[in-house]
């Protein structure tokens, strides 16, 4: 059974039942060494718990690593430097063109070759964006949860309240130009509306502290049925996606439903490393939680 939004646009929705899956589940962590923000990014040195010092696609693999019901985990990326790091601690690695213009594009462009390495399609493709190793461990189970209650979905993505913590970083980083995080807006059954680098809704100075749960932080995960990412890569940027600079826009764009599986906010604070100044936030994070 599948079903179509717009010309050409049909999502297969197979593989997903509530019992046991048909076909691979697997988790892909793009990662580029080229970023605006923050250039070599994914080979960035976090120091854990005990002072152990490891990269930032190391840490985010272990997190993949750490998710059951994952049937394959593997590095996408168009860098050699970012391939011989991820080989060097024991991580797969799937090469692709340096022309994918984020990581959406860089799954789909690995969909051939993890279908060559497992003699078969996968049933659901994972995203963990190379910058995210404090996503907490429920998120993943709580995607595929959420995509396989709705066979009408194509894509399933979570958002988590803000703790007061995060939402002050956040106000401090829009105070001083910078991209802290993105947060979403959904309706009453669970779709997004939109996604936004600025704050979303608005929340009064005055109420910022008492109101922080009204800001919903949107992970850098997502979950696709894998026509869903081929019409992806097939479909032109929009406008909203360039300007914003998120890619999940393009789906908003092509009118396919976002699914939104809300988590709870972690006893932690999910930053991820979107700036140098990052690095310092995270590994306090690492060290509260004890892990090195």
């Amino acid at each position: 059974m599948g079903f179509t939004w717009g010309p050409g646009v049909t999502i297969d929705n197979a593989g997903l039942g509530a019992g046991p899956h048909i076909g691979p589940r697997v988790i892909m962590i793009p990662a580029r060494h080229a970023s605006t923000r923050f250039p070599g990014k994914p080979l960035a040195l976090l120091r854990g718990a005990r002072g152990t010092a490891r990269t930032l696609i190391e840490r985010t693999w272990r997190t993949a690593m750490a998710v059951p019901g994952i049937d394959h985990v593997v590095v996408v990326t168009d860098d050699d430097r970012i391939a011989t790091a991820a080989r060097a601690f024991g991580a797969d690695v799937a090469m692709t063109p340096d022309s994918c213009r984020n990581g959406t594009e860089r799954c789909a462009a690995a969909l051939d070759t993890m279908a060559a390495a497992l003699g078969t399609s996968p049933a659901l493709v994972i995203n963990l964006q190379g910058d995210a190793p404090l996503t907490p461990p429920g998120v993943i189970p709580a995607l595929i949860a959420r995509i396989a209650a709705d066979p009408a979905l194509a894509m399933a993505t979570p958002a988590m309240p803000c703790t007061p913590g995060v939402l002050a970083a956040l106000v401090a980083d829009q105070d001083a130009g910078r991209v802290g995080g993105t947060t979403v807006v959904f309706d009453a059954g669970h779709r997004a509306l939109y996604f936004s680098k600025r704050i979303i809704p608005h929340v009064p100075a005055d109420l910022l502290a008492e109101r922080a749960a009204a800001v919903h932080l949107h992970m850098g995960v997502y979950a696709y049925r894998p026509d869903a990412l081929r019409a992806y890569a097939a479909a032109p940027a929009s406008m909203l996606e360039d300007l914003e600079g998120l890619e999940q826009l393009r789906f908003c764009d092509m009118g396919v439903p976002i699914g939104i599986a809300l988590c709870p906010a972690p006893p932690w604070d999910a930053i991820e490393c979107n700036n140098p100044g990052d690095i310092a936030l995270i590994e306090r994070v690492l060290a509260q939680a004890g892990v090195d």
